[in-house]
């Protein structure tokens, strides 16, 4: 279906590369012009890919967003010989960082936890932008009977016959309950949207180990084991809604970091990138004092 942003994205320039990274090939695509003053590495959230930022980098047409599918997702094959946790995810990101030395790096959910880490681990960068950052363990708190159940059904999926499992982890159904649980919006055409984004892009995996191991890897470690390592500034934009690190959490880990602002957005929750991508990309144009 359309997208509510289409318009937007049709004025940015958008081209398909692929770049040597972690032993394997990453697919990864840019957007805006290739002389902007500003380069933003984007890294996404689990199970999703490239297209799950783009309402965002569709509200910041002067800069260059550099959006790669992370292994084992989208068109990015799994890592070779490694298993996908997050030392394999953090050498892969410094890496492929090499496309664009000095970028800043941004991170969305699962990929704040990549991120921040591999700044923690000496990827350079000026900046670090952390978009619905995860930043409580996910096993702790009201949501931990939740993931609990995910985590049954992410290993039920890896070890069950491999046409049950790979059936099973890319269920409509499933996928369906995941986005309507997620999303906050009352407005029926934005989620239908949403829907339909993650009904197409959801089950973009390329195997079922990998997807087990990477969902190990996002509820096993979080935003706040790396941030007193990171000495750059950096911005965290939450939401007041997430399920998944309620607004409180995220205002303590705001003040683990050296040199930290949180940006609060209310009425949403963990789609911040699809419903008020407009604020969170004004968070930050004024984070980098972008004109």
């Amino acid at each position: 279906m359309s997208s509510p942003y289409a318009a937007q994205l049709s004025r940015i320039p958008v081209t398909r590369h692929e770049a040597p990274a972690g032993g394997g090939r990453t697919a990864y695509w840019t957007y805006g012009p290739e002389n902007a003053d500003t380069t933003i590495i984007a890294v996404h959230g689990f199970r999703g890919e490239h297209h799950g930022l783009e309402p965002v980098f569709a509200q910041l047409p002067n800069v260059r967003f550099i959006a790669p599918d992370l292994p084992g997702f989208g068109e990015t094959a799994p890592l070779p010989g490694r298993r996908h946790d997050l030392s394999a995810y953090v050498d892969w990101l410094v890496d492929f960082a090499r496309v664009a030395p000095g970028a800043i790096i941004l991170g969305h959910s699962f990929g704040s936890i990549v991120a921040s880490a591999a700044v923690a681990r000496g990827l350079r960068t000026p900046r670090l932008i952390l978009v619905n950052p995860i930043g409580a363990p996910a096993l702790e708190g009201p949501r931990g009977i939740m993931t609990r159940l995910a985590v049954f059904y992410y290993w039920a999926g890896a070890h069950l016959p491999a046409r049950v499992g790979t059936w099973l982890l890319r269920s409509r159904i499933i996928v369906r309950v995941m986005s309507i649980t997620m999303a906050k919006t009352r407005d029926p055409h934005l989620r239908r949207f949403i829907h339909d984004q993650h009904d197409t892009y959801f089950s973009r995996f390329a195997d079922r180990s990998q997807l087990h191991d990477a969902f190990v890897t996002s509820v096993s470690h979080d935003v706040r084991e790396s941030a007193a390592a990171i000495a750059v500034p950096t911005l965290l934009v939450a939401a007041q809604k997430d399920d998944i690190t309620p607004i409180e959490k995220e205002r303590v880990l705001v003040t683990m970091f050296a040199d930290a602002r949180l940006v609060e957005i209310p009425d949403v929750g963990h789609l911040i990138h699809y419903e008020t991508p407009e604020p969170a990309a004004r968070a930050i144009r004024e984070f980098l004092a972008l004109s």
